[in-house]
């Protein structure tokens, strides 16, 4: 032991250095700065919290899943423009209504509300739903591209 510290005895407990209040009392909040600016916390220090909690910053493999679902929804309204000059028919309907604000409203309402969903399904992505629903989102959206593909072969 150095000069100055009291020997300590095995099973003794060691004195503590207060340094600020536990921040561990507190759960991640949902909205963080460090969401935008950087934070620390990228994964859980325990595997049972898995479920329910949240992070500071997200995973590359959750970022190229929602920019995968951002570019495919960007291709599906290119895609259904193109189809409606040739003469082709809207089935969805929530679509068949915001083709009705014109091209770029349309563009600008469907890009918008699903990009609201996408920042939703990231916020929470240690949610078994939220986690389920964004890769229902990125394989449906890649069915409905080959499917405008294929509407050009047709």
């Amino acid at each position: 032991m150095s000069e100055g510290q009291p020997e300590r005895r095995s099973g003794e407990p060691r004195e503590r250095i207060y340094r600020g209040p536990d921040r561990r009392k507190r759960a991640t909040p949902r909205f963080s700065l460090y969401s935008i600016w950087g934070g620390r916390r990228t994964d859980l220090r325990r595997t049972d919290e898995r479920d329910g909690t949240f992070v500071d910053v997200y995973t590359t493999r959750l970022w190229m899943v929602v920019m995968w679902v951002v570019l495919m929804n960007i291709a599906d309204s290119f895609f259904t423009l193109v189809h409606l000059q040739n003469g082709g028919v809207e089935a969805n309907p929530m679509a068949q209504m915001l083709l009705q604000t014109g091209r770029e409203g349309f563009v600008f309402w469907k890009c918008g509300l699903i990009g609201v969903a996408l920042v939703v399904l990231t916020i929470h992505k240690n949610f078994p739903m939220a986690r389920l629903d964004l890769w229902v989102s990125a394989g449906a959206y890649t069915l409905l591209l080959c499917y405008h593909v294929a509407l050009f072969f047709c």
